[in-house]
């Protein structure tokens, strides 16, 4: 038996935390997994880790993870050879494209495909041959507003300011919750204590969030602000800053913030305070003590990103950091120098080039709102969708009405997955083809270093050999992209494997053959515990790719969306408004069949105010049925005052038991699907960006 260490990052969330990862090869050749733990070299994690990535050995032995090629016949999965699955795939989609045209085809991409370089290299190989216009993502879930902002403001989706976290003296938080999430769109591995070092260096921390989330319970002021009104407190926020003279300038080229100061005039922290559930002398208090500081951020996360007005909530955050001198500025808002430089080399990306064929949804960067697809597939006519590619994904139980997606797969033509697991989703398809695990391939972030709050970079090593028979993620797609091609008498160019790609990356990017540094592949491979390339640094005045090379602080579309705001309709004051959250122990819908994830206490109940359980006749622990336009579930109700009144919570990513969903031990947890409340028709109207928090319900007993 020998014995043998290993450092790589932890890809399963976005805080890439560094592992020290101890394996034993037995006398029969098998290698096994003994210990895994924080690496204390690493630099940015610094030995921090959380429970999932002592669970990438629980990934790596899960007897249900399927580990060959399966095709459904009728309702039972037969093993079938790859290059006999490609021929299928590429015979049936062909048909069907040739039949209904190119866009009969959508394509559906999970969060889990930015956490896996192999399919963020290779899955456009084969999926862009397709040519269809129903290209779909998580990105529309969760995150649409973000990039959107950026793109409009900034000239380019990537390029988002981080949060300078380690050297602010005041951060703002809204509708994130870093302790549970590790950061999101703010890669920051061992965020307490770096949160708390803020508090230490006599900083202040303030979170707003209509639950007191675990970040909040450690921040010096939590504010309840009612869910879906963040834009009407973030409004006068930067009112206030306006009306009160609390502003800084910039040495950012900035156009339009006079239009933005005269378009936000009648929205005073008197008008506003009604509308978010927050007190205007507290609203007007927060905007002195955040212009006060030395150094200061703001930062909104899924919570805001999630709503009605998610895409001007991320917009105000991005104002209120400029005109208080805070973008672009050490301790404020940053925005990263990666080692692999997506924002040069992609193009800044385009917005509502075309809609979506029943509901006219814009598209962003390529893809369409995730919220149409059902009706794009229900909706007869001339291009409905009738064959469906989903990678790393899981839409019935991560997209709104997830039982209106269910009979929507049901009806398909065909059905393609590539995935490790059946579960809710890929339980319809007709052939699922499944990737090696996480710890069998290789990996480099190429994205949550570009949202990192340090310059950081490092090169992860297969841990466990690839198994015989087994293809890695980009294999497949270039099996996938090959058969499709010789069927279709296309002519495919040339591909290398990944990690060259990022080797050329590496050489071209800022630290590789122009620099001092001469980072390549190599040298990566030389620093297993990856490499810090310092703090964050100004540089966004250089990297603009606006038309113009200048911030644009007043886009038209934004401007345009302030009376969609003001006229808005406001919540019936008895409504009840369901808000999801997040768990450590959890990452979407996907680790809920690893023991050690979901032991301990139970965390699938419905969290309600005790003053909303009393008026309505419930008591804590009680099974209760919550019922909202797109249809209803039953789960416990639990009391508790972390929630504000008339707010109720439930976690996303439960209800697993579903027929011919094979995942026993998530099977077995109980709880259900919040997006079997969350509505379609819900939307961010300007980005298309589902609404998951905000949704009215009511609550009765079961």
């Amino acid at each position: 038996m020998t014995k043998s260490l290993h450092y790589r990052a932890c890809h399963l969330c976005e805080a890439i935390c560094g592992l020290a990862i101890e394996t034993e090869t037995l006398a029969d050749g098998e290698t096994q997994i003994r210990s895994i733990k924080g690496d204390p070299q690493d630099s940015f994690s610094r030995g921090h880790i959380c429970p999932k990535a002592v669970a990438l050995q629980d990934i790596q032995n899960d007897p249900d993870r399927i580990r060959q090629p399966l095709r459904r016949i009728g309702q039972q999965w037969q093993a079938i050879a790859w290059d006999e699955a490609f021929e299928l795939v590429a015979e049936r989609l062909s048909a069907i494209q040739a039949e209904h045209g190119q866009n009969a085809v959508a394509v559906y991409q999970g969060n889990p495909s930015v956490h896996n370089y192999g399919l963020m290299t290779h899955s456009n190989y084969f999926l862009g041959q397709l040519k269809t216009r129903n290209r779909y993502s998580a990105t529309s879930v969760d995150q649409l507003p973000h990039h959107l902002t950026s793109h409009l403001m900034y000239g380019h989706g990537l390029l988002i300011p981080i949060p300078d976290i380690d050297h602010t003296d005041f951060m703002l938080i809204l509708g994130g919750n870093p302790l549970a999430s590790n950061g999101s769109i703010m890669t920051v591995p061992d965020v307490e204590k770096r949160l708390k070092a803020i508090q230490a260096r006599g900083g202040k921390l303030v979170v707003v969030d209509p639950r007191r989330s675990e970040t909040a319970a450690i921040a010096d002021q939590h504010l309840f602000v009612r869910p879906g009104s963040d834009a009407a407190l973030l409004l006068a926020l930067l009112n206030t800053l306006f009306e009160e003279g609390l502003t800084r300038a910039s040495h950012l080229p900035v156009e339009g913030l006079e239009q933005v100061r005269a378009a936000i005039a009648e929205f005073t922290a008197e008008a506003m305070s009604a509308r978010c559930g927050v007190p205007a002398a507290s609203i007007r208090q927060l905007a002195r003590d955040f212009a006060a500081a030395d150094k200061a951020v703001c930062y909104g996360r899924m919570g805001v990103s999630t709503q009605a007005f998610g895409t001007l909530c991320q917009w105000l955050v991005q104002l209120i950091n400029l005109v208080t001198g805070n973008l672009d500025r050490a301790g404020g808002a940053l925005c990263t120098t990666p080692a692999v430089d997506l924002v040069a080399s992609t193009s800044g990306g385009h917005f509502n080039r075309w809609q979506s064929r029943v509901s006219g949804l814009p598209e962003y960067g390529g893809e369409l709102p995730v919220s149409a697809l059902a009706e794009e597939m229900l909706t007869p006519g001339e291009g409905q969708i009738r064959a469906l590619v989903t990678v790393a994904g899981n839409p019935v139980l991560s997209t709104p009405n997830g039982r209106q997606l269910e009979r929507a797969l049901d009806g398909l033509d065909f059905m393609l997955s590539v995935d490790f697991y059946i579960n809710e989703t890929t339980r319809y398809a007709d052939l699922i083809l499944p990737p090696t695990a996480p710890l069998e391939h290789d990996h480099y972030d190429t994205t949550f270093n570009v949202f990192a709050v340090r310059n950081v970079t490092r090169f992860n090593e297969a841990i466990l050999a690839k198994p015989e028979g087994a293809l890695h993620d980009w294999e497949i797609f270039v099996g996938l992209a090959k058969a499709f091609a010789a069927r279709n008498g296309l002519e495919l160019k040339p591909t290398v494997a990944p990690e060259q790609m990022i080797d050329m990356g590496l050489r071209f990017g800022p630290y590789g053959d122009r620099s001092e540094h001469k980072l390549s592949l190599a040298a990566l491979r030389d620093h297993p515990h990856g490499l810090d390339l310092g703090p964050l640094q100004p540089n966004l005045a250089a990297r603009l790719k606006t038309p113009s090379k200048t911030v644009q602080a007043a886009p038209e579309q934004l401007l345009a969306d302030l009376a969609r705001f003001a006229g808005q309709e406001q919540p019936a004051a008895h409504e009840l408004l369901l808000i999801g959250r997040r768990h450590v122990r959890s990452n979407n819908s996907w680790m809920h069949n690893y023991h050690r994830l979901v032991k301990g206490k139970p965390r699938h109940q419905l969290l309600m105010n005790p003053a909303d359980l009393a008026s309505r006749g419930l008591v804590d622990g009680q099974r209760v049925q919550v019922r909202s336009r797109v249809g209803s579930i039953e789960v416990e109700v639990a009391a508790s005052d972390e929630v504000m009144a008339g707010v109720v919570s439930l976690p996303h990513g439960w209800g697993h038991a579903r027929p011919g969903v094979q995942l026993d031990i998530a099977r077995a947890q109980p709880g259900a699907s919040a997006n079997d409340l969350t509505d379609e028709r819900r939307l961010d109207a300007l980005s298309g960006n589902a609404v998951l928090n905000g949704v009215p319900v009511e609550v009765v007993a079961a």
